[in-house]
Parts: C-alpha cells; sequence; structure tokens
C-alpha cells in the first residue's frame, strides 16, 4: 500500500498529506517552525495568539498540560483572514476556521447557518475546493429534545448555509459537544486542490441517509477520506453504531470495542494496513470524566503506543459515551 501510493503520488504529482503529531510545545515555537499549517491548543489553559493559523479549541484535555496538535506540510505557508474566516495555505492544503458566537447570530442554527455560509463564499475564492475533513465543536450539543435538540438544529442550520456545496459527495466529519459558557460554534477544515475519495463502513448505514427519527436534516458526513495522494485516511466520529442504531446503551467498554471494531471496518474498505501505530494519532471523546480512567487503560490495551488525546467531549447522540476519531498514514 505504501510503495502503491508513493507511485501514485509521482505520477499525478500530487502533495503528501500534512503531517498531524501531538507536542508539548508552546504555540509560539510551533509557529516559527517552517511548513506549519495549523496549530491547536485545547481547553481554558490553552494560551491566546492572533496567529491566523492557531485555534483554541473550546473542548477540554484529561491530559494535564495537554499537547499541541500540529499539522506540518513540507511547503512554504501563508496565512490570513478574510473576513470572518481564517486561514492557512501551502503546497496544495488549506486550513480554514470560523467562530460564531450563539447569542450574537441567535442560537445554533442561525450559527451554523451563518459559519457554513461564510465558509463556502470563502472556498469560492480559493485554488484548494476540495474539502477533504471538517471539524464541529458545539455548546452544549444533546440540550433539547427531539427536533429541537442543539445537534438536530445544527444539521438543519449547516446544511442551509451549505446548499448544494457538497452536491458530489460529503467530506469526513467530525461533532462535538463541548463545555464552554461561551456559547462559540468553532468550525475549521482541511482542503486541497485534489479531490479525495470517500469512504464508508460496511456495517453502518451512511449518515446521509439516516431515517426520519435522527432529525429532519441527516447528518452530511462520509465515514472517512482517502487523502488525495493515498498516504492516509482521515476519520471521521466515529462510536458505537450498527447500521443506524446505537449500540450497548450504559456499556462503556462493550461500546468502546464496538467502536474499535468500526474503525478496523474502516480501515479494511480502505485497503489500509489493519491497526493503527505510533504515527497514527487518534482523539477520543468521552463524554463522563469518571470514565475517562477505564477507557485511557483500554486504549492502551488494544493501541499500544498509539498516541491518543483524551478529551471531554459529548457525542452527537445522548446514549452514546465515546467517540473516536484521527489519522491512519500508511
Amino acid at each position: 500500500m505504501v510503495q502503491a501510493g508513493e507511485n501514485l503520488q509521482v505520477r499525478l504529482g500530487l502533495s503528501r498529506t500534512p503531517h498531524v503529531t501531538y507536542r508539548m510545545a508552546d504555540p509560539g515555537t510551533v509557529l516559527t517552525e517552517p511548513g506549519t499549517l495549523a496549530a491547536f491548543g485545547f481547553g481554558t489553559g490553552s494560551p491566546d495568539s492572533d496567529d491566523p493559523r492557531w485555534l483554541r479549541v473550546a473542548l477540554e484535555s484529561f491530559d494535564a498540560p495537554a499537547p499541541i496538535e500540529l499539522w506540518q506540510v513540507d511547503a512554504t505557508v501563508v496565512c490570513g483572514q478574510q473576513e470572518a474566516v481564517r486561514w492557512s495555505s501551502g503546497g496544495g492544503w488549506l486550513f480554514a476556521a470560523v467562530e460564531v458566537n450563539e447569542h450574537e447570530a441567535g442560537g445554533i442554527e442561525s450559527a451554523a447557518r451563518q459559519a457554513y455560509a461564510a465558509l463556502c463564499q470563502f472556498m469560492g475564492t480559493r485554488d484548494e475546493r476540495c474539502v477533504l475533513r471538517i471539524w464541529n465543536y458545539i455548546a452544549n450539543i444533546n440540550d433539547g429534545d427531539d427536533d429541537a435538540e442543539r445537534y438536530k438544529q445544527f444539521c438543519d442550520g449547516r446544511a442551509a448555509g451549505l446548499g448544494d456545496f457538497f452536491a458530489n459527495g460529503f467530506p469526513a466529519a467530525t461533532a462535538i459537544g463541548h463545555h464552554d459558557r461561551q456559547h462559540v460554534l468553532q468550525i475549521y477544515l482541511l482542503a486541497s486542490a485534489d479531490a479525495g475519495q470517500a469512504v464508508e463502513n460496511p456495517r453502518q448505514v451512511s449518515a446521509w441517509r439516516y431515517p426520519r427519527q435522527y432529525g429532519r436534516t441527516s447528518p452530511g458526513f462520509a465515514r472517512a477520506m482517502l487523502m488525495p495522494a493515498r498516504d492516509a485516511l482521515a476519520i471521521s466520529g466515529t462510536a458505537a453504531v450498527v447500521g443506524h442504531a446505537s449500540a450497548h446503551e450504559g456499556d462503556l467498554e462493550a461500546q468502546l470495542n464496538e467502536t474499535l471494531t468500526n474503525l478496523e471496518a474502516l480501515l479494511a474498505t480502505a485497503d489500509m494496513p489493519a491497526g493503527f501505530d505510533t504515527h497514527s494519532p487518534l482523539k477520543a471523546y468521552v463524554r463522563h470524566p469518571t470514565d475517562a480512567y477505564r477507557v485511557r487503560e483500554i486504549l492502551q490495551q488494544r493501541l499500544p503506543g498509539v498516541p491518543v488525546l483524551l478529551m471531554h467531549g459529548d457525542v452527537c447522540r445522548r446514549e452514546l459515551l465515546v467517540e473516536i476519531d484521527g489519522w491512519r498514514y500508511s
């Protein structure tokens, strides 16, 4: 797989996928390194920076202090801000981020509509128009009942803001709830000048085909995205969902095992090597802080040596206790 990916990259002139790592470092240091496309801090203890490539994610980490997540490319990087969108680009890759205060926007649905409309308008000005991966961090994601649940309202607003932007297929994505007192919707993405290949999980119904019980608007995302050079798989938020139903309600260990089975199914479908290694950074989002120790223990047993950021985050379905996303490099 590695050799085939390298041959394809040479033949098509594709740029290698950004290298994603976790590192204990100061943002001022990593932002001066050549090729830094984006850097992320986590939680209230994370420092601020006015560099457009820096984003303080509202999720708290169970690791103290929390490492920085770093994206780097083999190219010179330029960055700036265009209206509400912060961006950086280099080597055919683009990072873009937008944050919208819900109170100013008039609620989560309006905030999602505004955020995605701004991103779509910005992407229309870029050569790197192939959106491959999106992250959405939403305050109190499970508050409200039935169609009034905040995640479902977010899905409605996102669809309205997007219009037909993803008419040819959805990117990989994550949507996780944070607990920051400020109701700020955070969205950021990775795009490329070249298209990737969406990957679905044969164990699961595709998210855009979910039945009505999951809201007026089905979630719009692919389960994973094979990068243009076929050298990495970007994995969407993955939980204990089989078919379209949540599995093992109330059983943390069973849900985590089911999640890992789903991850392996994605790797197999994408023709990626089985398992994860020391160069495959993952994030595990844990609903209840009291479960964090057990999640860490199981992941260390099942995925020895794999870098995992353990985050306090709510999964989009309230019965789900843990979700995992991340990267698998070939």
